[in-house]
């Protein structure tokens, strides 16, 4: 018999051309237009802001406030100094990783248009092999052609610009999905596949339900900080991605364990209120929903911590993501672990109560 499977065609179209528009960190609204124009069938009306949080809202009259988040941004570089030669030095816009950047073709976009180029690199035939010199943020460079400063701002390249990898989306063995930007982007995607679910099984909410892609999380979470003082919700589920620790070089007794196609991997941290992850994890038991756990110390370091702590106070939760990879153009999640989130937050959303606070004092 074969496998139910939550994801179709439409879906995974809508996917692939989600992941593959750029959306960097300050410049999210193309692909913010793109997931909302697909969002529409499925909620009735919408919020965006100033700086390009969106979010789908089903129930916008009622007063119990539920939110389910991810973020739309991804990790890129900034144009900072173009020398006389031609060369472009950058810095980074989020957390990008130098290591992966020597031979990588990108993108500077421009006000007219992307303007190509390549991050070079020296030769293996001209480095000292005695004391190589490896990348590093003040030393790897973009070479879009120019001979001269001129020509490249002639291009309309300046300083500002911001710059992305055009890697695009592909499978691999049939289930896993690669791409850049599947952090945060499949969070994106996943939460407008639980609207789309709750709409198609016709299911009736008792609250208002507030499908949330915020922008700028890889810079400090500000759009989740942004979004959460305008929604004032009572509830945040969060989804985010975490590392896959069984590849190499990982160490596991300081990273934990955690492996892609073996399910969510549900957080413990301080920012996560405990009665709502017991009724996260009670969910995944009732509804056989394979699932791993995870311990994050002081900070989850995702938009969780933003709705946590605000408005005096945030019953929130994170369901993340187990990703190989991450910050580099070859991201990779399993096609289980997607379905899996997706069924997770739906089945969650369906045992909430309209007035629930999940105190500990009740």
């Amino acid at each position: 018999m074969a496998k139910k499977t939550i994801l179709n065609e439409k879906s995974m179209d809508f996917l692939e051309k989600y992941l593959n528009n750029a959306a960097p960190t300050g410049y999210e609204w193309g692909g913010q237009k793109i997931w909302m124009d697909y969002l529409k069938p499925y909620v009735d009306e919408f919020i965006t802001d100033t700086y390009g949080t969106a979010v789908g809202v089903i129930n916008p009259d009622a007063k119990y406030k539920v939110v389910i988040e991810g973020h739309a941004d991804e990790i890129s570089w900034y144009v900072n100094y173009i020398n006389d030669d031609g060369l472009i030095y950058v810095i980074r816009n989020g957390g990008s990783d130098h290591q992966i950047a020597p031979s990588k073709v990108v993108n500077i976009h421009t006000k007219d248009g992307i303007v190509k180029g390549v991050f070079g690199w020296p030769a293996i035939h001209t480095r000292n092999k005695s004391k190589e010199e490896a990348p590093k943020p003040d030393n790897i460079f973009i070479d879009c052609g120019c001979k001269t400063k001129d020509e490249v701002e002639a291009l309309g390249v300046h300083v500002g610009c911001v710059i992305t990898y055009p890697d695009e989306f592909h499978i691999l063995n049939k289930n896993n999905f690669v791409c850049r930007a599947l952090d945060n982007r499949m969070g994106g995607f996943m939460i407008a596949e639980v609207a789309r679910l709750l709409k198609e099984n016709k299911k009736e909410l008792p609250f208002g339900l507030y499908i949330t892609n915020s922008v700028q999380e890889e810079i400090g979470l500000r759009g989740a900080q942004m979004i959460s003082e305008r929604i004032k919700p009572n509830v945040a589920i969060v989804t985010d991605v975490t590392h896959d620790t069984t590849t190499p070089m990982i160490n596991q007794k300081a990273q934990g364990h955690c492996e892609i196609g073996k399910g969510p991997a549900i957080a413990y941290a301080p920012a996560v209120q405990q009665k709502l992850r017991d009724l996260i994890t009670d969910t995944a038991d009732a509804n056989k929903i394979p699932f791993q756990r995870t311990a994050l110390s002081r900070a989850t370091g995702t938009d969780t911590d933003a709705f946590a702590y605000s408005n005096g106070g945030v019953a929130s939760a994170l369901i993340s993501l187990p990703l190989r990879y991450m910050h580099t153009t070859v991201e990779t999640v399993h096609r289980d672990d997607v379905e899996n989130v997706i069924k997770l937050i739906y089945e969650t959303l369906l045992k909430i109560e309209d007035g629930e606070t999940f105190s500990y004092f009740e």
